[in-house]
């Protein structure tokens, strides 16, 4: 079982990203799947999540209508597409997966990937 965080990188303020969230060896459809982020000397948050099958979705207030998540359970995937990136956006972002709703906070979920690193510098 494992959850693979892909698509980070450097960008200046203003533009995007799109974060992929690949699983093997297990179904994602059946997950509901969650998107954090941690900046160094800071906590873990919760960024983002989707629901199985995706009907309800949950942003953080200081990314709503920057931030969409997504996901295509055909192709084990979850997307998080990150516009306008701001300085304050920098940070690890790592996905999981939850058996439960679909929800912010650290303790629903089993599956995590490892992180990859998005900095946008101003």
């Amino acid at each position: 079982v494992q959850l693979q965080a892909s698509g980070g990188g450097l960008v200046q303020a203003g533009e995007s990203l799109r974060l992929s969230c690949a699983a093997s060896g297990f179904t994602l459809a059946y997950y509901a799947i969650g998107w954090f982020r941690q900046a160094p000397g800071k906590e873990r948050e919760g960024v983002s999540c989707i629901s199985s099958p995706g009907a309800s979705t949950s942003y953080l207030d200081s990314v709503k209508g920057r931030f969409t998540i997504s996901r295509d359970d055909a192709k084990n995937t979850v997307y998080l597409q990150m516009n306008d990136l701001k300085p304050e956006d920098t940070a690890v972002y790592y996905c999981a997966a939850s058996r439960y709703h679909c929800s912010r906070r650290i303790e629903p979920y089993k599956y995590w990937g490892q992180g990859t690193q998005v900095t946008v510098s101003s």
